[in-house]
């Protein structure tokens, strides 16, 4: 899939309390906005996300499916 990547995005996933917390700055959400339209739109079923490719240090990892 082609990601556009707004610059200055941030973004962070963790878990609290049995919840899972995506924090984002401006750039970062419409950066995920962006990722979930490219998935709905192509045939890919699946994207991840974690520290080592585009979230914040210490972030757990994010899994979106389409179903």
């Amino acid at each position: 899939m082609d990601f556009h990547w707004i610059d200055g995005f941030e973004i962070a996933v963790a878990v609290e309390n049995d919840a899972v917390v995506i924090s984002a700055n401006k750039e970062g959400l419409l950066s995920l906005a962006n990722h979930m339209k490219t998935l709905a739109e192509q045939d890919s079923d699946h994207f991840h996300l974690d520290e080592h490719n585009a979230l914040e240090d210490g972030s757990m990892e994010l899994i979106v499916v389409k179903q």
